[in-house]
């Protein structure tokens, strides 16, 4: 099968969050199993020296974006058996971040019809056009409506992936002229408008042959108006092609056996080397080295959406038990501030580092007893799969990604693979939190059971990437 897929992000080259991690791990694990697959993405000049000199230059040539004739380099890079093409703009894509500009519709109007009409010119006609989130989402669209006059394309599927509703690219009905030299019929009847714009998420929706969100339970919970971000009429519309398929993670990069990260490494079947790293983690955040408190780990950005609100609710309270906390993150101001301050309150029980820091990260998610990821909403997740994969029991809002994936500890039978609050209130997830550690002062053999389990649940994108190609033989029959 013959795949093409493209994004906004992709690991290792740039990445901002999940779409990153899955645009760089999908491809991967789909072409291990013996498919063609290349991936398109903007030529964003932070990439990393290490992989902007082994790019090759290719061609060029000129993309139509409305009344602009907008210069389209094209760059290659062949790397674990995939071809990578970078298309370049400097005055788009030469930018210290990724997203977050005034005329982020006009960048990626500019991306979307360089890919298309980028096919082509390699002479690469794909089964399969997987497009991720609002940045790629117009392509079915575009590919319907305005290149449909070109015979080799009549015959591609495509999927979206819905990887967060919330960003949905949203802008006036001038661009449809302005920059895709298109009339806007489409706006006026109403197919591609949400409200008074052109909705690129919601042309997605309706025009690719099937949408995907990164876990099952998200899939049902953006069929609600609580969490359809204003779609979820249109999603409960498409229902026969909507589905869920759980994010992976690179087993390769996340393994507590090989993980250069680490002072010492482990595995399910030896945990001894896990002890050693607790042992410096509590001394790296100068922490009473003591291997029987519970140690209580958070690696996340400062956010609402991530629920820290609950936790500076209940701080002072958690402080009070016999626990340590270490947290690793950025984000809101207040919540820096908050968290600063405990750390300055409780400095035998607390410590934080506002950072963003890869290794350290592997640090906690290795030396940690517990990891705490209270999110209000939550498409997949991944850093509870990590700490999982690391004997590390989340401690999760049941919700989202961290449903499916958290078996949430059943007192009677004394089974699961972390511990998990159903109602989105600081009183249920400390109440799980003192169940947490509860457990691990009193039930050590339950606790390493479970500890156990949580390290050999299969989270490898070998097992996330057969369903994906599933989704796409269903659709290339």
């Amino acid at each position: 099968m013959k795949v093409l897929f493209t994004a906004a992000e992709c690991a290792p080259f740039f990445k901002t969050g999940g779409l990153g991690d899955v645009a760089g791990a999908l491809p991967k694990s789909i072409a291990k199993k013996g498919n063609e697959v290349r991936v398109v993405l903007p030529f964003y000049t932070t990439m990393p020296e290490q992989y902007q000199a082994q790019l090759v230059d290719l061609f060029n040539f000129n993309v139509a974006v409305g009344w602009r004739n907008a210069y389209c380099g094209v760059k290659l890079l062949e790397m674990d058996g995939i071809k990578y093409y970078f298309l370049d703009n400097k005055y788009y894509f030469d930018r210290p971040e990724v997203y977050g500009y005034y005329d982020d519709g006009e960048r990626y109007a500019f991306f979307q019809q360089a890919v298309i009409e980028l096919m082509e010119r390699i002479e690469y006609i794909p089964d399969i056009l997987h497009v991720n989130d609002y940045h790629t989402a117009f392509i079915p669209f575009l590919l319907r409506e305005k290149y449909s006059w070109i015979k080799v394309f009549e015959h591609i599927k495509t999927v979206l992936t819905i990887h967060n509703l919330e960003f949905q690219g949203q802008y006036g009905s001038d661009v449809m002229p302005e920059l895709f030299g298109m009339s806007t019929e489409r706006y006026d009847d109403g197919t591609i408008r949400m409200g008074t714009a052109v909705n690129f998420m919601k042309a997605g929706i309706l025009y690719a042959d099937r949408v995907n969100t990164v876990s099952p339970s998200y899939a049902s919970e953006i069929q609600t108006p609580e969490f359809g971000c204003g779609l979820d009429g249109i999603l409960r519309m498409v229902d026969y092609k909507l589905s869920g398929i759980l994010n992976g993670i690179d087993y390769d990069n996340f393994d507590p056996n090989n993980d250069p990260a680490l002072v010492a490494n482990f595995t399910a079947k030896d945990l001894s080397g896990k002890a050693k790293n607790k042992a410096a983690l509590q001394e790296k955040f100068g922490l009473p080295v003591r291997k029987d408190v519970p140690l209580i780990g958070v690696v996340s950005r400062l956010t609402y959406q991530k629920g820290f609100q609950l936790v500076v609710q209940e701080m002072a309270n958690l402080m009070q038990f016999d626990v340590q906390f270490v947290l690793l993150g950025t984000g809101y101001a207040n919540f820096e501030h908050d968290f600063n301050y405990f750390a300055g309150r409780y400095p035998d029980k607390c410590s934080v580092a506002i950072d963003f820091d890869v290794d350290l990260a592997q640090q906690i998610y290795a030396g940690c007893d517990l990891f705490l990821m209270p999110s209000a909403f939550e498409p997949c997740g991944l850093s509870q799969l990590i700490s999982m994969r690391y004997g590390t029991l989340p401690v999760v809002h049941q919700i989202g990604g961290l449903r499916d994936s958290v078996w949430a500890y059943d007192p009677l039978k004394k089974v699961g693979t972390g511990f998990g609050f159903e109602e989105f209130s600081s009183y249920w997830m400390m109440e799980q939190l003192k169940l947490a550690i509860d457990v691990y002062n009193n039930q050590p053999k339950v606790w390493k059971k479970m500890m156990k389990t949580a390290m050999k649940s299969d989270f490898s994108w070998d097992s996330a990437s057969q369903n994906y190609l599933d989704l796409y033989h269903q659709i290339a029959q």
